[in-house]
Order: C-alpha cells, then sequence, then structure tokens
C-alpha cells in the first residue's frame, strides 16, 4: 500500500506538515485571548458620543489648517483647543490615538486640497466653525 502524505502519514514531510499544523493551531490558541481582551479594552474605552467628539477633532484639525492657510491671527488657538479637548477625553492612550489621528485626517484632507486661500477655503473655515460650535453646544448639553 502507497505511503500516504496527508496530515496523519508517517514520512518526515507529513511529520513537518503536522507539526506545521499544531504550532499553527497552538498560536491561534493563544491569539484568540489576546484578540478577545483587546476588543474588550477597546469596547470599554468607548463612549456613546464618540463619533460627535471624532467629528469635532477633525473639524479642528481642518480649521487649525485652513486658517493658517488664510492668514487668520489666531494662531495655534484650534490647535491648543485639540490638546483641551484631549485633556479632558483622552482617558487612555487609545482614545488619544482616536482624537489625534482625526485631527489629523482634518488637517491633512484640506492640506492636500488647498495651497493658496480661496473663497471656497473661507467658506469651508466658516462652515466648520458652525459645525463645530453646533457639535460642541450639542456635546455640552447631553454629556455629563
Amino acid at each position: 500500500m502507497p505511503e500516504s502524505h496527508g496530515p496523519c502519514s508517517k514520512s518526515q514531510a507529513g511529520a513537518r506538515v503536522t507539526l506545521r499544523a499544531a504550532l499553527a493551531c497552538a498560536l491561534v490558541g493563544l491569539m484568540l485571548p489576546l484578540a478577545a481582551h483587546a476588543q474588550q479594552a477597546a469596547t470599554a474605552d468607548q463612549r456613546p458620543y464618540d463619533d460627535k467628539l471624532l467629528r469635532l477633532s477633525e473639524i479642528l484639525g481642518a480649521v487649525h489648517f485652513l486658517r493658517e492657510l488664510c492668514g487668520g491671527t489666531d494662531g495655534m488657538l484650534w490647535r491648543d483647543r485639540m490638546t483641551e479637548l484631549m485633556d479632558a477625553e483622552g482617558s487612555s492612550a487609545l482614545r488619544r490615538v482616536r482624537l489625534t489621528r482625526a485631527f489629523n485626517t482634518g488637517y491633512r484632507s484640506y492640506s492636500r486640497t488647498y495651497s493658496t486661500c480661496t473663497p471656497t477655503a473661507q467658506t469651508a473655515i466658516t462652515k466648520f466653525m458652525t459645525e463645530g460650535a453646533e457639535i460642541a453646544d450639542g456635546l455640552v448639553k447631553t454629556v455629563p
């Protein structure tokens, strides 16, 4: 009877495949609890208002870039506001990363779009300031 080369064969190649499969299963078995723990930690660190907070962070980044581009005299005001937001809401490293990422996304998105101040950039600033104020007011009224 010919020798089998499946996972249960006694050949040297089959033994290597079986050993690899056993190691892979062991690694997956070790990683599953870690992944579950990471998911629980991420979920425990979320708040019901996070979507609004992330949008506000993105707006702050966009306004920071656009105001500088259009000669605003507020300097680091919008970045400082973001720092205050992170101090208040960045209770963990994961939350701080999310907030920072949103701010940087807003900044970078508009830095790719605008190289000079245009009427459209001015309009975007006005719209962002209005939207940001609405989000901030809503958060103040609903978040304890």
